[in-house]
This record gives structure tokens, C-alpha cells and sequence, in this order.
């Protein structure tokens, strides 16, 4: 049997493999809602951080927009200073979404 590029290609873009990468996304966003910090009873913003993870999927990702993928993505202003701290000791950087895409990667 001899493997055909035609045939690899429409099963990366697959409807199945679409909703693989999206399943493991949402393993993915899970992860990362548990682990979010949600800031102290004084923080305005207590608890938006953790309810602002989304994800989504394509079937034309990649680099060469050929193959099923799915995102996860914050969607608070402040995101990127949650994950990567803001270069202040009151900022400390968390990980979060590295975090769970190292736990929540593996199922």
C-alpha cells in the first residue's frame, strides 16, 4: 500500500481530525479556567480572567493552511501581564496557559 499526499492532506482537514484538535483544546481551556488566578476580594476584575478563556478551530491552520488546528485564547485586556507578569514584583508572571497546555496536552 502506498501512501498518497492527496489522501494525508484530506485527512488533516478532516471534519474528525477538526474535532480532535477542538476536543483537545477544550482539555486545554479547562485546564487553564482551573488554574487562573482570580485575584482578592478588593480586585475589580475578581474572577474575568478565568471566565474569559475561548477556543476555536479551523480546518485551514499551519503554515501552510493545510491541515486541521484549534486555538485556546484569553480574551481579557490584561492577559499577557497574567501570563508573562508585567516586570514588576507585583506582577509575577503565571504561566497559565503554558501550564495547561503542558497538563491538559497529554489526554
Amino acid at each position: 500500500m502506498k501512501l498518497k499526499r492527496k489522501g494525508v492532506g484530506e485527512m488533516l482537514r478532516s471534519p474528525a481530525m477538526q474535532a480532535e484538535m477542538l476536543r483537545r483544546a477544550e482539555v486545554i481551556k479547562g485546564v487553564a479556567q482551573a488554574t487562573s488566578p482570580v485575584g482578592d476580594a478588593g480586585d475589580p476584575h475578581r474572577g474575568n480572567y478565568a471566565t474569559s478563556w475561548e477556543t476555536d478551530s479551523s480546518s485551514r491552520g499551519g503554515r501552510r493552511r493545510d491541515r486541521a488546528v484549534a486555538y485556546v485564547r484569553n480574551t481579557s485586556y490584561y492577559a499577557r501581564w497574567v501570563e508573562y507578569g508585567n516586570g514588576r514584583p507585583s506582577g509575577p508572571a503565571h504561566h497559565v496557559l503554558l501550564r495547561a497546555t503542558e497538563i491538559g496536552g497529554r489526554n
